[in-house]
Parts: structure tokens; C-alpha cells; sequence
């Protein structure tokens, strides 16, 4: 089982979507914006990544800025909350197995999932 975190209007979300349906995956679609992870799902999805929270932020975002997110004193705790409480701040998609996540840019990264 793959979970999927999902904007359908992202075109490489629905490209790894496509992707992962077409190797025959089964797949947990969840759509992150209206059900986003708790800060202990995000925190385990990023230490999964192998990524610190800065890493996994869209800084083109309206909120990034408004939010001051460039700011280098802002601790992970605190930057996961905000993620979780502004989603879209989140980048994507996320695939997610037992053991292992990757964000899917490009979105045949989340093909990686299968061959393990």
C-alpha cells in the first residue's frame, strides 16, 4: 500500500498518481488540502524523506512569505505546524510506503516505492 499525498490540480500529482496506478500500485489517494497530516504523521513523513521541514517548504507560496518562513530562527516544530495549519505550503506529492517516502518531482520518483 502506497498513500499518496494529493492536489488534483497539481499536473505532477496526478502525473504520479497515473504513474503509480499504471505499475498496478494500490494506493491510499489523500488529499492533502482538505485532510492534512497531523504534525506526528508530517514529522514521520519527513524523517522517512530524510529531509528537515525547511526542505519540504513551496517558498513560492503567498504564505511563505506573509508567514516569514525565510526566517532561519523558526524551529521544526514550529515550521511542521504551520505546515499542517497551511497545507498548501507543503510540497507535492508525497508517496509514502511502510519504510520509505519520496516526493515526486519528478513524478517517476514515486515509482522507486515499487522496487523495494
Amino acid at each position: 500500500m502506497i498513500r499518496l499525498y494529493h492536489n488534483p490540480r497539481c499536473s505532477k500529482s496526478r502525473e504520479a498518481l497515473a504513474l503509480l496506478q499504471e505499475a498496478g500500485a494500490e494506493v491510499e489517494v489523500i488529499e492533502y488540502l482538505k485532510h492534512p497530516p497531523t504534525a506526528a504523521e508530517l514529522d514521520h513523513i519527513l524523517t522517512l524523506l530524510q529531509l528537515e521541514p525547511r526542505d519540504l517548504l513551496r517558498t513560492k507560496e503567498e504564505e511563505y512569505e506573509t508567514l516569514c518562513l525565510d526566517d532561519i530562527t523558526l524551529e521544526r516544530e514550529s515550521l511542521i505546524e504551520t505546515m499542517v495549519d497551511n497545507p498548501m505550503l507543503i510540497e507535492r506529492p508525497i508517496a509514502v510506503s511502510a519504510d520509505m517516502a519520496v516526493v515526486g518531482r519528478p513524478p517517476e520518483k514515486v515509482l522507486s516505492l515499487l522496487n523495494r
